[in-house]
């Protein structure tokens, strides 16, 4: 790492000499302005606003313009003249438990680096000390031209320093707290609690920009020519009208999110809501039971269906099946009757023949 200042740490008499480093680095993806019709780049130039012409650096100096106007030079020897003992030393004032420092004055963050072998002992000697009382120190400092507050602390084994806003930097929320009156209810607590459990602890490795990807995927698409996917918008999130629904809402997302299992063994779905019996459903509950009860008279409903099919089914084939019924003895009837007519025609040959038969016999007999 490359060091930003090079001063020592005051720690009453005992002087640490120490190299200061960001402990930090910003991963955002900065960007040029260029002119849309040839791609050429822009760029800001210095330029006085009374001749309008384009001023060097080394003709430019700071200036303090007061409330009504008036602008007052201020040059770099007229700052170095001024007293300034943390320019080269961070001044440790006193040692607080951590607690004490509001994180709304947490700011930059820096390792502290033993600078040279004699510095080892010392830069130890202090950084043990801090371990073993559990506290950090405040101290003041110089950086960029101003005189700053920051907190060491122990971090593994280094020392690192978080530049501190001052107190009087740190703005009252007057305005920001909801109104007086709201009352949450120990109910809507529970699901609360419910919800932070469910939701476990967050893992800060894992964490990463999102959106910092899709910036890189963006970019790498359009230098290599290929057509950039579009994401649909998802649909936006309706106000929140029931507390307690949208917390036993939120409470069954993030059970199935993290997978736990179900009474009946099962993975995810929905949780079974269990209610006395005999006692009136309110709230939560009872908008609950409508829905329920819906899906009960929609189930009802397609049975109903499913019975009254058959039965139309049924109803639309009984005159078919009745008019067979009834075409059937009709054709039985006429066949009877073919049958009669063709028995009838046969019956007059065999009665003639039968008369002759006897007519023969008896004169036979007469003989």
């Amino acid at each position: 790492m490359r060091s930003i200042w090079n001063g020592s740490i005051s720690f009453g008499l005992v002087s640490i000499p120490v190299k200061l480093m960001n402990a930090t680095e910003n991963h955002t993806i900065s960007f040029r302005q260029i002119h849309t019709e040839d791609g050429g780049r822009i760029r800001y130039r210095k330029v006085c606003e009374l001749d309008e012409e384009e001023v060097p650096a080394s003709e430019t100096v700071k200036a303090y313009e007061d409330a009504d106007g008036t602008v007052i030079p201020v040059t770099d020897e007229d700052l170095a003249s001024l007293p300034l003992p943390t320019a080269k030393t961070i001044e440790i004032e006193g040692f607080v438990p951590a607690s004490a420092i509001d994180p709304l004055q947490l700011d930059s963050a820096y390792y502290l680096s033993a600078n040279g072998v004699p510095a080892a002992k010392p830069y130890a000697l202090l950084r043990e000390a801090l371990r073993r009382s559990g506290k950090v120190a405040v101290a003041k400092y110089a950086l960029r031209g101003r005189e700053r507050l920051g907190m060491l602390r122990v971090a593994d084994d280094v020392i690192a320093m978080h530049g501190l806003l001052w107190p009087d930097e740190i703005r009252a929320p007057e305005g920001v707290a909801p109104e007086a009156g709201v009352k949450v209810r120990d109910a809507e607590l529970d699901l609360a609690d419910a919800l932070m459990n469910t939701l476990g602890d967050a893992d800060m490795d894992t964490l990463h920009d999102d959106y910092r990807e899709a910036v890189e995927e963006l970019v790498a698409a359009k230098a290599a020519g290929e057509p950039v996917a579009e994401e649909e918008a998802g649909e936006p999130e309706g106000k929140v009208i029931d507390l307690m629904a949208a917390l036993e809402s939120s409470v069954r997302a993030a059970k199935e999110s993290h997978g736990e299992e179900r009474a009946d063994g099962g993975r995810g779905g929905e949780v079974a809501d269990v209610h006395p019996i005999g006692k009136k459903k309110t709230g939560a509950a009872a908008k609950k039971a409508a829905p329920d009860k819906a899906a009960q008279k929609k189930t009802a409903a397609k049975k109903t269906a499913a019975k009254k099919a058959p039965a139309e089914k049924a109803a639309k084939s009984a005159p078919a099946k009745t008019a067979a019924r009834r075409t059937a003895p009709e054709k039985s009837e006429s066949k009877k009757s073919e049958t009669r007519k063709s028995a009838a025609k046969k019956s007059p040959a065999k009665s003639s023949a039968a008369k002759k038969t006897s007519g023969g016999t008896r004169k036979r007999t007469s003989a």
